[in-house]
């Protein structure tokens, strides 16, 4: 049978759950997995719904119910089929860990998504992305040619029909017009000494300060840098004992994870914008 995932976020009410249920009981569909979360501080609700449904379902007639469902409930929704592989664009510039270790993911089928292209701004990685057979575009940028070679992502994504675009450790600032045109749709990684330690060498700076615990943090990409909505983040515990060098070591493994943790939560339809914040059925 076919299966379908529907996402929903709507002003918090009763009876949404009975709507919603009983609409795809209706037309004989089987509910798999089902995730609800009323947040009180904003009064939203938001729910994660796997269902399966009949050998003649029709994906349209059911988006049109959802519609009409949607002007009574004030729905923001999304149904997409769980055959429907996302397409992922990443962004890449010479550290190759978070590529590598995403390339090997789909390859391996631990994500379930088509990377359809690389794009960096350095040719260093061309080799590794050309091994697993996929398309590597170099395309340097300065402060004077950034419109320009953002203007060529853009014509990339839209190339390659990418529905997600991964900063695996892009080490270029997006302008605020790059990141209007892909609202939800851009998930960077970074160490999460930001904003404690910015600018050059913060495992440096970490280890001088003898911090205790460092991390990686994933996140949607917004204008304002390094403070959009957060995905996930993962930590481990060092001390004294640990050199800058063995700091960077443990930091890139934890971005690898958080990272990978993010684009597969994503591209199951797992997250859900609150405000500046998110919900993540995992």
């Amino acid at each position: 049978m076919p299966e379908y995932v529907l996402t929903l976020s709507c002003p918090d009410r009763p009876g949404i759950v009975a709507a919603v249920s009983g609409l795809l009981a209706e037309r004989g569909c089987n509910i798999l997995e089902s995730q609800q979360y009323g947040d009180r501080d904003t009064g939203r609700f938001f729910m994660r719904v796997q269902f399966a449904g009949l050998p003649d379902t029709d994906p349209e007639e059911l988006r049109g119910a959802f519609g009409a469902l949607s002007a009574e409930l004030g729905l923001e929704y999304s149904l997409t089929g769980t055959t429907d592989r996302q397409r992922v664009l990443i962004m890449v510039s010479k550290g190759g860990h978070c590529l590598n270790d995403l390339l090997y993911r789909q390859r391996s089928g631990l994500l379930d998504i088509d990377i359809v292209a690389v794009v960096s701004n350095h040719p260093d990685l061309r080799p590794l992305t050309q091994s697993y057979g996929i398309d590597y575009h170099h395309l340097p940028v300065t402060g004077e040619t950034r419109a320009a070679q953002e203007a060529e992502v853009l014509t990339l994504v839209e190339h390659y029909r990418a529905d997600v675009v991964v900063l695996a450790r892009y080490m270029q600032i997006l302008s605020d017009d790059f990141c209007a045109k892909l609202p939800g749709r851009v998930i960077n990684i970074h160490h999460s000494f930001l904003p404690g330690f910015k600018g050059a060498r913060p495992y440096h700076q970490a280890h001088a300060r003898g911090v205790k615990l460092i991390g990686a943090t994933a996140h949607y990409v917004t204008a304002d840098l390094d403070e959009g909505p957060i995905i996930e983040q993962e930590v481990a515990r060092v001390d004294h004992g640990h050199s800058p060098e063995d700091l960077m070591a443990v930091g890139r493994d934890l971005e690898c994870l958080a990272l990978a943790r993010a684009v597969r939560w994503h591209t199951e339809h797992r997250i859900l914008l609150n405000g500046e914040s998110t919900v993540v059925f995992r």
